[in-house]
């Protein structure tokens, strides 16, 4: 059956990567919203793609009229950096719960299907070895530590719309990414330092002089996904096949990837020094340890390991991912380093 598809924040990471894999792989329409599009070039003149730049806080009746229109609505507008809880910790909690929960009400209105991102981040401290979805504590710090706010606005939007599943008759998936990467993440050429997220931040830094900063030693590990394969999940949760997905929460993350944010930042510096455009830049890197309350500030905390079960997502999805950390830095790599030569040249002439 051929859908239409409402993703708002279409521009972004998962967005854009979302939006290309449905237009090339499926016959679906999409219908896009977002504030800029320079990361969906290669969509804009497809007709099955209908952009709008617009405003989730502003530009409600569009959005108003296309859930209506459309079949399956993915609110993906959030901010998703931990540098930013920290230092506006307010804007967070009005993105990314106040936004989003007057789509998820609309939603409701008109009985449309929402696929909505959680994040591996509800899981705070969790102690469990593996997080799993259904009997995992939800654990965060006290309130002083700001960090945790984007996490406590993310899980009380679960929450809400868990209970609007139950008292409110809403067909929803709850979806929560396990350090995704992948190209167009975030942008290797931002100078200023904290617009991005860990893995982006580190190339960068190798681009620019800078050294790599490891927040108390980098001792803490994530799972790293590719974020094709996290879309694929999100492809057949959309698709919900035999109703497969609804009323879910899935973790998509790759268990297998688990590897210490040190480690991390030794392979992209090992990995940089195979381009050799850039390898004279990796050569002259720095790896330093960093105090964390003194980098972030004293409103910060972090956990010491985030690994998720994909169980649910193994059996009711059929998905298992499968591509390395190295496969998928690989692809981030060269996106940036080889795919975009002008972006390059422009970058150090200025």
């Amino acid at each position: 059956m051929s859908l239409k598809v409402l993703i708002l924040g279409v521009n972004g990471f998962i967005g854009n990567c979302l939006t290309q894999n449905i237009l090339n792989h499926t016959d679906w329409e999409v219908y896009g919203m977002d504030m800029d599009n320079k990361k969906l070039v290669e969509c804009l003149d497809n007709p099955r793609f209908h952009f709008v730049e617009g405003d989730i806080t502003i530009n409600m009746e569009w959005i108003e009229y296309h859930i209506q229109k459309c079949d399956v609505v993915l609110p993906l507008v959030a901010i998703a950096n931990p540098a930013m809880y920290v230092t506006q910790p307010l804007k967070v909690f009005e993105l990314d719960f106040e936004a989003n929960l007057a789509i998820v009400r609309l939603c409701v209105k008109y009985k449309k299907r929402v696929v909505f991102p959680s994040t591996s981040e509800v899981y705070g401290m969790s102690t469990d070895k593996a997080f799993d979805e259904e009997t995992s504590n939800l654990v965060l710090g006290p309130i002083h530590k700001q960090r945790w706010i984007y996490s406590c606005a993310k899980q009380m939007m679960d929450r809400v719309i868990y209970a609007y599943g139950i008292h409110g008759d809403l067909d929803y998936t709850l979806f929560r990414p396990f350090n995704w990467l992948g190209p167009k993440m975030d942008d290797v050429y931002a100078q200023k330092e904290g617009s991005s997220r860990a893995v982006i931040q580190f190339i960068s830094n190798v681009l620019y002089g800078r050294p790599l900063k490891l927040m108390d030693g980098g001792k803490q590990r994530r799972c790293f996904t590719y974020v094709n394969e996290g879309v694929d999940a999100l492809i057949k949760i959309i698709e919900n096949k035999d109703g497969c997905a609804s009323r879910q929460i899935f973790n998509l993350g790759n268990p297998k990837n688990d590897l210490s944010i040190a480690e991390v930042a030794e392979t992209i510096v090992e990995m940089m020094k195979e381009y050799p455009n850039f390898a004279h830049l990796a050569e002259k890197a720095k790896i330093e340890t960093v105090d964390a309350a003194k980098h972030f500030g004293k409103h910060y905390e972090d956990v010491s390991a985030r690994v998720p079960s994909i169980k649910n997502a193994q059996e009711h999805l059929d998905w298992t991912p499968k591509v390395t950390f190295k496969e998928a830095l690989k692809a981030t790599l060269d996106y940036h380093l080889l795919e975009n030569p002008q972006e390059i040249k422009e970058s150090h002439a200025e």
